[in-house]
């Protein structure tokens, strides 16, 4: 895979989970990491580890994004990857979903990328192109009971992706999304607290692979997305999920 030396990235939800492994990968190939959390402690505790710098960001405010990039940009010269991380999940019937967190959901989940893809476009066509990755979910691919809202902000963040490569690539910046499956991190805990252990358990079991990803298992998805051996890959929703989606 590609070297990333020289790179920088700004990651958003990197404090845990996928995140948190992917911050590392990428720095682990070589690129300098900003990153941004509403859990200041956790993000902090990345940047240690991957050589890099954190902030406070809440995905949900558009000047906290732009004071994101604008210090990534001070402290390393630019953008030229972008990880667009931050997510939200809440589990409920449509009945007992509410409109404020149905649209709590579309801030988070979508709402926030395409800011954060707004204030990065100018700053990596200066820097001669890049690669912006988003995580989207198989879920954003097909329905889930009790899951509409937060399904209904990953499919969109599919389609915004696949819109943003069209507009972006005569940039050469590169767009794509990961959609992962099952993945064993806190972010899943409204739904198990729903479903209960043995849904947990019975997933597993559906999974071809016989196992929740991990999320150091996830990560180099992204570190291939940023890199030039996707150097033709745009406008893509690379499934990450076991092989679940082809059954």
């Amino acid at each position: 895979m590609s070297s990333l030396a020289g790179k920088v990235a700004v990651v958003t939800g990197a404090a845990s989970g996928i995140g948190r492994a992917s911050a590392m990968a990428l720095a682990e190939a070589g690129a300098s990491v900003m990153i941004g959390d509403i859990d200041v402690a956790g993000a902090e505790a990345t940047a240690r580890e991957a050589g890099g710098r954190a902030r406070r960001c809440d995905v949900a405010s558009a000047a906290e994004l732009a004071d994101l990039v604008a210090a990534a940009v001070a402290a390393f010269g630019g953008v030229d990857i972008v990880f667009g991380n931050a997510g939200l999940l809440q589990t409920a019937s449509l009945e007992d979903v509410s409109v404020a967190a149905f649209e709590r959901h579309l801030a988070i989940n979508l709402t926030a990328n395409f800011v954060l893809a707004k204030v990065c476009a100018p700053v990596m066509r200066r820097r001669g192109g890049g690669s912006m990755i988003f995580t989207a979910s198989v879920g954003g691919l097909r329905g889930t009971a009790g899951s509409a809202a937060y399904n209904a902000s990953k499919g969109g963040l599919v389609n915004l992706t696949r819109s943003l490569a069209d507009e972006l690539g005569p940039d050469g910046i590169r767009v794509n999304c990961l959609c992962p499956g099952w993945v064993d991190t806190p972010f899943n805990d409204p739904f198990w607290a729903q479903a209960g252990e043995e849904a947990r358990r019975a997933i597993a079991e559906r999974i071809p692979l016989r196992h929740q990803a991990t999320p150091e298992e996830v990560a180099p998805t992204v570190v291939f997305l940023a890199s030039d051996a996707a150097g033709y890959v745009s406008g893509h929703a690379l499934v990450v999920d076991g092989g679940c989606f082809a059954t």
